[in-house]
């Protein structure tokens, strides 16, 4: 009778067990359908856009790969545990079987495993050290909550520009970032591994386009309130665009672009009164706390990525960034008259060379 109980109680653990895993396995179904909707996109680290990205992207599949095969392995042999047997063993033939599962999973699988994953990991890290200078440079600095972007190497002077990255297509870049305040990290996803932003050091990493395109990037480091929008728009041009473009944002150029037209100027004059003493324009302003509005009005986004650059936007930046940006460093202007402001939008849009 007792038997018959323990059998009982067997089959109902069994059942039970399987219901489960069922469940189990539908839940993980449904999230990873969730999951890998977000596989595509100029953020997707599986739509790789150069050799670095290929190689993590190549090394996230072999992981992913071998993890599945460990967990089906462990839960058929989970599964296997509650088969009922009738099987009786010695316990020297126990011990010996306790030292195999423990030699086997806990030391010959781990070491394996690591040893896989040096041998793929290190020669992808490799590529992306700046272990010479042959490449170009440019210089990514993370601020609360903007990217400035500095070309140190530009011919005809040093290029600063902020929120905006343009790159070489086809060609290694080193990239040498680092924090003016707390700790951020620079990444961009389609293009390979990220690293980290951190104020007194510069950190190095070599990344290349493989194709002409857009990018997005992001902070990936958490650094405060607005550290979800801080977004940088990343731009790969092939090499003759990539120099007309850092040729059109000489100083000359770009401040002959701030003081062309005089229908502008008291929004130059609202400028000098409220703005100036944060943000550098050529030809009118170089103080550095904010980021430089030389060339504003040729980006792709307002508020390093909260909204779109079109017609108004900057306006509207302008009279709500408190409310878009909660916590940034600008202060509100509810002490200027909106034809000001609109006014002011209006100029900065037109600051594109």
């Amino acid at each position: 009778m007792r038997e018959r109980n323990c059998y009982t109680a067997s089959r109902n653990i069994q059942r039970v067990s399987r219901q489960r895993v069922n469940q189990i396995a539908l839940v993980t179904v449904l999230a990873a359908a969730g999951l890998t909707a977000g596989c595509a996109g100029d953020k997707s680290i599986l739509d790789p856009a150069g050799q670095a990205a290929r190689d993590v992207a190549l090394i996230w599949w072999i992981m992913l790969s071998f993890g599945t095969v460990v967990l089906v392995a462990v839960t058929a042999l989970w599964l296997y545990a509650f088969k009922p047997r009738e099987v009786t063993r010695t316990p020297v033939e126990e011990r010996r079987i306790a030292r195999r599962w423990i030699l086997g999973g806990g030391i010959v699988l781990p070491v394996t495993s690591i040893i896989a994953l040096l041998a793929f990991g290190v020669p992808a890290g490799q590529r992306m050290l700046a272990i010479d200078d042959s490449a170009e440079v440019i210089e990514v600095i993370g601020h609360q909550w903007w990217f400035e972007v500095r070309y140190p190497n530009a011919e005809g002077g040093e290029v600063v520009t902020a929120n905006h990255l343009v790159m070489p297509v086809g060609e290694p870049v080193d990239f040498h970032v680092t924090g003016a305040d707390v700790i951020h990290a620079f990444w961009i996803p389609r293009l390979g591994g990220k690293v980290d932003m951190i104020p007194g050091r510069v950190n190095r990493i070599r990344l290349e386009a493989n194709i002409p395109a857009v990018f997005g990037a992001q902070c990936a480091e958490f650094c405060g309130v607005g550290h979800a929008h801080m977004h940088l728009f990343v731009e790969a041009l092939p090499r003759e665009e990539y120099d007309a473009w850092l040729a059109e944002r000489q100083e000359e150029q770009l401040s002959a672009v701030a003081t062309a037209d005089a229908s502008h100027d008291d929004a130059r004059d609202a400028f000098m009164t409220h703005c100036a003493s944060c943000h550098q324009i050529a030809g009118i302003s170089s103080a550095t706390t904010g980021p430089n509005l030389s060339d504003m009005g040729s980006r792709a986004t307002v508020g390093a990525g909260v909204m779109a650059m079109e017609e108004g936007a900057v306006s509207r930046w302008l009279k709500y960034h408190q409310s878009l940006k909660p916590g940034n460093r600008m202060p509100s202007h509810d002490d200027i008259e909106t034809d000001t402001l609109d006014a002011l939008g209006a100029w900065l849009e037109t600051l594109s060379p």
